[in-house]
């Protein structure tokens, strides 16, 4: 099986080395760019995951993240941002930008490791475990399991993998409520922390993208979500 590529995008030299030696020696391809501009000269589309810190000049990691959002052939590819910042506010901001995740400098190289493996992990749809691959539908909302796609009245729409992941689980057990703890387990890996602020970021997103199917993911206060017909 091919290595999965990785881009690191980091404006500090040093940190893109160290980055490369360790995802390397964990089994992976990788290149670096010292910069977002660097970075668009290059084919992305190659690449199976992005690394892409925040705070670099010119191009910051945010604007890049909308860049890549809004091409279609870079639009699925997953990022984890990687930034000194640590406020609540700009985690939330690199998620609704897309992002699959959000690590803090300092950080531990064990940890880079166990976040890429996760998210790059979380891309098998691990949502999607009980072996049925039929499409799961409600009215005109469909997601083609097998394809990893969903789409309204037969227009696609733009999902990351993780807000299909929840679509499709809450799809398949309509009427069943999910408590935070409940997606977590089955949504995210054992190896990824996840406040509960970012479930509801991400239900929120979610709600935004498939309306006017947004209304149908409901709250239970106290208990969790569900989507009701």
């Amino acid at each position: 099986m091919d290595k999965a590529r990785i881009l690191v995008v980091d404006d500090e030299s040093s940190l893109c080395e160290i980055l490369k030696f360790n995802l390397e020696k964990a089994g992976y391809s990788v290149d670096t760019a010292l910069s977002a501009e660097e970075a668009l000269s290059l084919n992305i589309s190659n690449y199976q995951l992005l690394l892409l810190d925040v705070m670099m000049d010119d191009i910051s990691g945010f604007q890049m993240a909308k860049i890549l959002k809004k091409n279609k052939a870079t639009e699925s590819i997953p990022i984890i941002f990687c930034t000194a910042k640590d406020t609540e506010d700009d985690t939330v901001k690199g998620l609704d930008l897309g992002a699959d995740d959000y690590i803090s400098k300092p950080f531990s190289l064990k940890e880079v490791i166990a976040r890429v493996n996760a998210v790059l992990r979380r891309g098998g749809g691990n949502t999607d475990n009980a072996g049925d691959q039929s499409p799961l539908r409600y009215e005109n909302l469909m997601v083609d399991v097998k394809g990893k796609r969903a789409f309204i009245n037969d227009s696609e729409i733009t999902l990351t993998k993780t807000e299909l992941e929840l679509l499709s689980l809450l799809l398949r057990n309509k009427g069943r409520i999910f408590s935070r703890e409940d997606l977590l387990k089955m949504v995210w890996p054992d190896d990824v922390l996840v406040t509960a602020r970012t479930i509801d970021v991400h239900i929120t997103r979610l709600r935004k993208k498939i309306k006017p199917y947004g209304d149908n993911i409901v709250t239970r206060f106290g208990y969790g979500y569900c989507f009701e017909s």
